[in-house]
């Protein structure tokens, strides 16, 4: 009897044995993370010109348009001017993050287009070598030329002539001193970097890095190219800088609004939304600003307005929209302005009001950016992020012609920057690839 009971025990087992090597082999499959868009964006040259032309002249219309009441509050843009809908004079007293003259004709912009052109220069020099060394060593290049003529003849002779030299060391000097930290040593770098501007979470890559969407070739090598290159940005200011490069990327190949304000969904290549407790903020900033925009659609307008409320309800002097349409934009507005940060130009905020311009505005380029320029705070860098994410979308044929037109000239005789020729520049810098000849 005890063989048979020895025999039905190793029989079990061998069984129990097999059924545990069974359950070892079971490897039920991860998902795979599958590309948001094509590899490659190829487009024929002149399609190419007019994308790129119409990025950079709705970047400068946005800057121009916010130039006159950049950190304004919504209530002192109204009283002076009613409702923006195109260009004002610039108004305002020359600085370096701002015009470098005293009062410019309507049409002027401030730094966000002058980085514009700072950044086809960088990229003409470097690419397709485009990498946060060579940027940091153009910046101090840039820095040195000018700082160096600070002694010159002309300044000697005349001290009215230091102002302008002043203002372009002003405006580089900030940046100029993280990117010889960053040559130097790392410890050098953070130390720098944390003090830039005060330390404050700025929108200091959003100036900048939109450009690198006009010219890689999907949006997650756009967003990792912009990242890299965000000397100056903390937290998830970075994350954001690559998100607005990927999203101008994205207004390259399609005209779907959706599918580019979605980029900030599955765009992720740095795994923000991986961090604990915190997740992701650009994310959870865009899809909360997303609601508010479907919830002011909701809107219900009575026929009868207590008083109190219609003087709150107030529409503005020149708006162009019905008496349902504004107070669907001021539940936006006052949305906003409760998530207001402790200064206008930090990074969470401009990307939020960005997607809430993109979004309340479904693509049409002169009601997203009137949207954005009348709400005021940092309006005319958002406007400009704005303009060259449309500008890529429509190209620069569909922009409004007046707008357009005067930009162009206002920049190129006044500010001396050829919005046309950097475009030309552009193209002629693009690796082969990005273009065809039909």
């Amino acid at each position: 009897m005890k063989y048979p009971i020895l025999i039905i025990s190793l029989v079990l087992s061998v069984s129990l044995l097999s059924c545990k090597d069974q359950k070892a082999q079971i490897d039920i499959p991860e998902p795979k993370k599958s590309a948001y868009a094509k590899d490659s964006l190829v487009l024929d040259k002149e399609e190419l010109y007019d994308k790129i032309l119409g990025a950079l002249v709705g970047s400068a219309i946005g800057d121009a348009m916010g130039a006159s009441t950049e950190m304004w509050h919504r209530s002192d843009i109204q009283n002076k001017y009613g409702y923006i809908t195109g260009l004002t004079p610039a108004e305002r007293i020359q600085s370096p993050e701002g015009t470098w003259e005293h009062n410019l004709n309507a049409g002027a912009t401030t730094d966000d287009t002058r980085w514009k052109y700072f950044m086809v220069s960088y990229i003409e020099a470097n690419s397709p070598d485009l990498n946060a060394n060579n940027f940091a060593k153009f910046i101090i290049d840039y820095y040195k030329s000018i700082a160096s003529k600070l002694g010159d003849k002309a300044i000697l002779a005349s001290p009215d002539a230091l102002d302008s030299r002043l203002e372009k060391v002003d405006w580089i000097k900030e940046w100029a001193r993280v990117a010889m930290a960053y040559q130097n040593s790392t410890e050098e770098y953070l130390e720098a970097q944390n003090r830039f501007y005060g330390g404050e979470m700025s929108c200091a890559g959003m100036l900048y890095t939109p450009m690198f969407g006009l010219l890689e070739p999907n949006p997650e090598i756009a967003y990792l190219t912009a990242y890299k290159h965000s000397l100056f940005d903390i937290g998830y200011a970075k994350d954001i800088s690559g998100l607005v490069a990927a999203m101008t990327q994205m207004a390259m190949r399609t005209t779907n609004m959706d599918s580019i304000l979605n980029t900030a969904v599955f765009i992720d290549p740095m795994r923000y939304q991986d961090s604990r407790l915190v997740g992701r903020l650009s994310y959870n900033t865009a899809n909360a600003t997303r609601k508010y925009v479907n919830l002011s659609r909701e809107i219900e307008i009575s026929d009868s307005i207590l008083s109190k409320d219609a003087m709150a309800m107030k529409i503005p002097d020149r708006y162009n929209g019905t008496k349902e349409d504004w107070i669907q934009q001021e539940f936006v507005y006052a949305l906003l302005e409760e998530d207001e940060k402790a200064v206008p130009f930090h990074a969470g905020e401009i990307w939020q009001i960005l997607i809430a311009g993109l979004a309340f505005g479904e693509g049409d380029f002169e009601k997203s950016i009137q949207f954005i320029v009348n709400y005021g705070r940092d309006n005319d860098t958002v406007a400009a992020v704005a303009g060259m994410i449309l500008g890529a979308k429509d190209g620069f044929n569909k922009l409004p012609p007046e707008l357009r037109t005067e930009v162009l000239r206002v920049n190129k005789e006044q500010l001396g920057i050829d919005l046309e020729a950097l475009a030309s520049r552009m193209v002629e810098s693009m690796l082969p690839a990005t273009i065809t000849t039909n």
